[in-house]
């Protein structure tokens, strides 16, 4: 192998990696959500539990949060604002970063 080849395969490596960390990183915030809006709306136990998989099942119908912002504005009406829902993905995402982070 060349070191052209070396960097290449390296390259596609660690965009692998970074791809997969991103992918869990999403999933563990959205986690991280859905047990805030539950809680707003007075889930707890199993339905809270169904709740969060409604939440992550939402994540699937298009890349990126937006399909997660629709489904917390609709369900969070009279509860939270949509800014409201975007702060608390910020910061959940920071949180699920440092999560993986410490492993």
């Amino acid at each position: 192998m060349t070191s052209f080849d070396d960097r290449e395969n390296a390259f596609e490596a660690k965009f692998a990696h970074d791809s997969e960390l991103q992918f869990k990183a999403e999933a563990r915030r959205n986690k991280i959500v859905a047990h805030w809006a539950g809680g707003l709306l007075g889930k707890t136990g199993d339905d809270l539990d169904a709740y969060t998989r409604e939440v992550i099942k939402s994540d699937m119908e298009e890349s990126g949060a937006e399909d997660v912002v629709r489904k917390l504005t609709a369900d969070l009406t009279g509860h939270a604002t949509e800014a409201d829902i975007r702060q608390q993905l910020d910061a959940a995402m920071a949180q699920a970063k440092q999560q993986l982070a410490q492993g």
